[in-house]
């Protein structure tokens, strides 16, 4: 698998050369992977902090949710600043702000101090996700070569959030919680060293407005959509709380349409949402994100409430998920050039739909060798999917938008992690373990098939240029 090397004026050269260059994408890797581990890590570090520190409910509640809020809130302005003013330069910004804001984390003496710091950790990932895409479209220009980091980056997402389980009750079993925040500190040491080494600068255009009437109503949207989809897990869907949220989220975005239809230099121009090759494919995100984190996490609760498994049990319950996501990725960034993104796209997510109506189909209570396979299944296929669903993305947005779409692309699949857990989490407390679990993975499965209509009218046919 042959990369080709980032560089032109700065510390690394912008043309391609013949030899293999990794080095921006483990910088980039790097950087996405901390991100998408702090979402998942601290779900069973939250127990043992909350003893620790004395922490109320309502404060446990926003060590957890308060990153994921402020992470998918402030997605678009991060990805319009990239544009503006450079997405090396900004994804600099977001990794330094997210390591110390995790060694605050990790020195936090009570739990107030602990929801400020994670407060601020969730805006530094904000400021890593939309540039990690620009990134690694400037680093590798040439289709296959992006095809195949694209699939490694996006399998970054799977792994992480997979693992954090079990990563995070082996941490806390052994060295304890505060370490579950001071893991990032080399890793974003190593991300920052690399980034600003061996990533070459990317272009700023200062003369574009940001439009904050636009991006204030894009992060009151995507805050109280998150927030409300959040609650809706613990109080259902019909406490007046989520109702109000949902709808003043929904005005938020009639307010934000109205700005960008009037706005000189739109945030996030209408254009690109009207291009079918770019809404169906955040729309695909949305879904495929929503089939595979609403499985993690309704499976994550069965195996340690009914199963009785331990957290660290929990993780390599669901090991089997994690460890396709990386070979799917290498398969598809292999494949693309010789079938194009649409097939890979359509069979990926028809084999998750096959993965977890097979967990439906397996009965009340199976046999955890009997739910290997669909979750096998399901890894695989998301993997498979990401890949040409980033790709059909990126390829459709101007480069001078390319911060703009990959924040759009990774917003609406934080939408959608968001409504699979909270349907999850709601179905699990109404219909209780058993068939509320079997509800939730038919309901996967039909969001995956749902996914791979869609990537069959929206995503372009034909193999990429050979690199």
């Amino acid at each position: 698998m042959t990369f080709a090397q980032a560089g032109g004026s700065g510390p690394a050269p912008a043309r391609e050369s013949g030899r293999r260059s990794w080095a921006p994408l483990l910088a980039v890797c790097a950087g996405y992977f901390m991100v998408i581990l702090d979402v998942t890590v601290i779900n069973v570090a939250v127990p043992v902090i909350g003893r620790e520190l004395s922490a109320s409910l309502t404060g446990i509640q926003w060590i957890t949710d308060g990153y994921t809020l402020v992470l998918a809130a402030f997605l678009l302005t991060a990805g319009a600043l990239g544009d503006r003013l450079g997405n090396r330069r900004v994804f600099c910004a977001g990794v330094a702000v997210f390591t110390v804001s995790s060694a605050a984390c990790a020195l936090a003496p009570d739990a107030p101090f602990l929801v400020a710091a994670r407060l601020v950790e969730g805006l530094g990932a904000a400021l890593i996700v939309p540039g990690s895409l620009a990134l690694l479209q400037q680093a590798y220009p040439r289709p296959a070569a992006r095809s195949r980091a694209f699939g490694l980056w996006g399998s970054m997402a799977g792994i992480a959030a997979s693992a954090g389980p079990l990563l995070g009750g082996l941490l806390v079993s052994t060295a304890g919680w505060r370490w579950v925040f001071l893991i990032n500190l080399p890793v974003g040491a190593a991300c920052l060293l690399l980034t600003l080494r061996c990533v070459a600068p990317s272009p700023r255009r200062v003369t574009r407005s940001l439009d904050w009437p636009a991006q204030c109503a894009v992060v009151a949207t995507v805050a109280l959509l998150t927030a409300a989809l959040n609650e809706a897990g613990r109080r259902g869907w019909s406490d007046p709380a989520v109702v109000a949220g949902l709808l003043l989220a929904a005005a938020a975005a009639a307010a934000f349409v109205v700005r960008e239809r009037l706005a000189r230099s739109p945030a996030l121009p209408l254009s690109l949402l009207r291009s079918r090759p770019m809404g169906g494919a955040c729309v695909i995100g949305l879904l495929f994100n929503f089939g595979f984190y609403g499985m993690v996490f309704t499976a994550s609760v069965e195996f340690q409430h009914q199963r009785g498994y331990s957290a660290l049990g929990t993780g390599l319950a669901l090991f089997p998920a994690v460890a396709m996501t990386m070979f799917a990725s290498v398969l598809s960034g292999r494949l693309t050039r010789r079938t194009g993104d649409r097939p890979l796209v359509v069979c990926g997510m028809l084999l998750a739909a096959l993965g977890l109506a097979g967990w439906t189909a397996a009965g009340d209570d199976p046999a955890y060798a009997l739910l290997v396979a669909p979750m096998m299944a399901a890894g695989f296929g998301t993997s498979f999917a990401l890949t040409g669903s980033t790709t059909t993305v990126m390829a459709a947005a101007p480069p001078d938008h390319a911060g703009a779409a990959s924040a759009l692309f990774n917003t609406t699949r934080q939408i959608g992690s968001a409504t699979g857990v909270a349907l999850g989490g709601s179905l699990l407390a109404t219909a209780g373990y058993t068939a509320g679990l079997r509800q939730s993975m038919a309901i996967g499965a039909l969001a995956y098939l749902t996914a791979a209509l869609l990537a069959w009218r929206c995503v372009p046919a034909g193999p990429a240029t050979k690199a």
